[in-house]
């Protein structure tokens, strides 16, 4: 199976399907995976089988490392349109990441005031003041909701903590509108046989009241592009995006689909 493990703290940039030209920034350790979610469509693989030995880069490493390239870029004429914490895990884990938020948007505003900085995160720790502090800071805090089922989620997403879908609706609902929810759709069955179709209505419209509720800036609905851990999943077809993206915009909520 082909997995991708990104290099730390930068790489790139990466032509991103729904942001653009991406600076990366992985906060996680460079030689495995960290993560509260170990989903079955990742694409960096399951978290078992990526075990990092290198300790996590810190603030001062991702702060020079960031400078570095935002100058070589400069020199090099090329400007991102974003600059993208993701990577191998979950961003918000690392114990500096406000104070990261902070170094980066100063980087930004010194090399590439027009750029973007955003955040993919599974929401998982935005109860925490400091980080739901930082990103209510940054352009884009894009935050995961794949469905609202929590069956589902533990089929799929399988959070490695405690998950209360409930308290995370509560925890995006007081970004007041500042956050971008993405979701993935996905078909076919894990490895073990179950169904993971989450395009249908039992799915689809409850996931489409919590996500009225939450009232964000945008909806990014995408579906799986790379090599997944378990191999049986597929793709959801245009039409079934379509066709979500079309109840989002009934709704006047903004919306679009990555496919």
């Amino acid at each position: 199976m082909s997995t991708v493990i990104y290099p730390s703290p930068i790489f790139g940039p990466i032509h991103s399907r729904r942001l653009g030209i991406s600076l990366g920034i992985n906060l996680l350790p460079a030689d495995g995976k960290f993560c509260t979610f170990d989903c079955i469509y990742c694409e960096c693989g399951y978290n078992k089988d990526h075990r990092p030995k290198m300790k996590l880069p810190t603030r001062e490493e991702v702060s020079e490392a960031l400078e570095h390239r935002l100058a070589s870029m400069k020199a090099e004429g090329v400007a991102p349109d974003v600059l993208t914490f993701a990577g191998n895990g979950e961003p918000t884990a690392h114990p500096h990441f406000p104070e990261i938020i902070d170094d980066t948007l100063a980087l930004r505003d010194k090399y590439f005031p027009n750029a973007k900085v955003s955040v993919l995160s599974n929401s998982t720790f935005i109860h925490k003041p400091a980080v739901f502090d930082a990103l209510n800071k940054i352009d884009n805090n894009i935050l995961k909701l794949d469905t609202v089922d929590i069956d589902y989620i533990r089929k799929v997403d399988r959070p490695t903590g405690g998950y209360d879908v409930s308290s995370i609706i509560e925890g995006m609902k007081a970004f007041k509108g500042n956050l971008i929810i993405q979701t993935m759709f996905l078909k076919g069955t894990t490895d073990e046989g179950e169904d993971v179709d989450n395009t249908s209505d039992k799915y689809v419209l409850p996931w489409l009241e919590a996500v009225k509720e939450i009232a964000p800036r945008q909806v990014m609905i995408y579906t799986i592009d790379r090599e997944t851990p378990d191999l049986s999943l597929k793709k959801a077809s245009h039409e079934e995006l379509d066709r979500i993206v079309g109840l989002l915009k009934e709704a006047g909520i903004n919306a679009g689909a990555s496919y």
